[in-house]
């Protein structure tokens, strides 16, 4: 069974070419999906964790998601590669 790539930005899972973002040079990366990540850049870098939770989470709902799963995404996201280590208290 193939290991399934998860975006490291929001937690998308990574199951399709169409789905990865990409590297300035053209190719799919393995890291981060198209609605995070283009051209070597995030598409929001100004965003931080507690709106990529908002975000995620409300596309989660929209999607008639059960809120276990929800809450189960929310909790990854700090452990994700853009956010584990941008962890700042103000």
């Amino acid at each position: 069974m193939e290991n399934t790539h998860f975006c490291q930005s929001c937690g998308m899972p990574l199951t399709t070419e169409d789905a990865k973002g990409t590297e300035n040079n053209g190719q799919k990366t393995n890291d981060y999906c198209k609605y995070c990540y283009e051209d070597s850049h995030f598409k929001n870098p100004e965003m931080n964790l507690e709106e990529m939770k908002n975000n995620v989470k409300i596309h989660m709902e929209k999607k008639k998601l059960p809120s276990y799963m929800i809450q189960k995404a929310l909790n990854i996201l700090p452990s994700l590669k853009r956010w584990k280590n941008n962890q700042f208290v103000i």
